[in-house]
């Protein structure tokens, strides 16, 4: 079973599903309200003992999977992100399970919340489905509480069910970054290439700066008369460079190169200048600014990265 995180919330504790819990997970289930929304009937300890294996036999994606959910050291249920069986594409689907007699008290809400967070936010996910049964009135409230999306229906698990998407938002995200530089036609040069290159457009303009925005986010250039310094030096106090993701390791190496102002650093080590597992190119301009831009479609570095300078 691949490693999962445990996670925690201000009631229960998350953490990964082990074969000392199968006991407790049949338990879950012995109450026949458990399974009224599945095909299976996991009263019967023979199917829960089997569900409960096929869980503990799940190997997928680093950071999903199956989790146990406490409450005081008892196991009240069970919870799962992992890529889904049901749905196209490589989607992680969440999944959550609250006996039914601590139904009622947020429970359900407060795990699946904490799985969602984890997916998005942890795991950079861009999305996390969900497919609830169409009348599990219950399950579904617990889903609008928590933002998921009503996309349609369609047949699943054998049944109709709802089919329910939660997407990330602005929230704790980067509302605008503003650079102070030296020239700011010579920004303006650099900073408009690359960042158009990579989907920004022209927000704002006024007589000492320019910004360029992509969604929530934007950046500034700005020759503000308030400088106390005539040049940048990333190597002291301050802003290192910024990082930026770009959609693709081909659009990554397209960019390496360089232009318009910026030139490529750490060539010999291109592309893993950062790390064995961080797809990434260096620039800096002429101002001494530095940028790095990460491939999205690379596999989600683990291990700390290694900064080349």
């Amino acid at each position: 079973m691949s490693p999962v995180p445990e996670l925690t919330t201000e009631r229960l504790r998350l953490r990964a599903l082990t074969e000392g819990d199968t006991d407790a997970v049949v338990a879950v289930f012995a109450d026949p309200e458990m399974s009224r929304y599945f095909a299976a009937d996991f009263s019967d300890p023979a199917q829960a003992h089997t569900m409960v294996a096929r869980r503990l036999a799940y190997a997928g994606p680093e950071g999903q999977g199956h989790w146990a959910v406490e409450r005081a050291g008892e196991v009240i249920g069970v919870a799962h992100l992992r890529p889904s069986s049901q749905l196209p594409g490589d989607v992680a689907e969440l999944g959550y399970f609250i006996t039914a007699r601590h139904a009622g008290h947020g429970y359900a809400t407060e795990a699946a919340r904490a799985l969602v967070d984890h997916g998005l936010h942890g795991l950079g996910l861009p999305a996390v489905w969900a497919l609830v049964h169409e009348d599990n009135a219950a399950s579904r409230a617990v889903a609008s509480r928590l933002g998921f999306l009503d996309v349609g229906s369609g047949e699943h698990y054998g049944a109709e069910h709802r089919v329910l998407v939660a997407l990330p938002t602005a929230h704790g995200k980067p509302h605008h970054i503003e650079l102070w530089v030296p020239d700011l036609a010579r920004a303006e040069r650099s900073w408009g290439w690359l960042l158009g290159r990579l989907g920004y457009r022209e927000f704002q303009r006024w007589p000492t700066g320019v910004s360029w925005r992509l969604g929530p986010t934007y950046v500034v250039v700005e020759a503000s008369p308030a400088r106390t310094a005539g040049t940048h030096e990333r190597t002291r106090p301050g802003l290192n460079h910024l990082a930026l993701h770009v959609a693709t390791r081909a659009q990554v190496d397209e960019l390496a190169g360089g232009g318009s102002g910026w030139r490529p650093l750490f060539t010999a080590e291109y592309p893993y200048a950062g790390g064995k597992a961080h797809y990434a190119a260096y620039l800096e301009n002429e101002d001494g600014f530095e940028v790095e831009l990460v491939a999205l479609d690379h596999p989600p570095r683990r291990e700390p990265l290694t900064r080349p300078g």
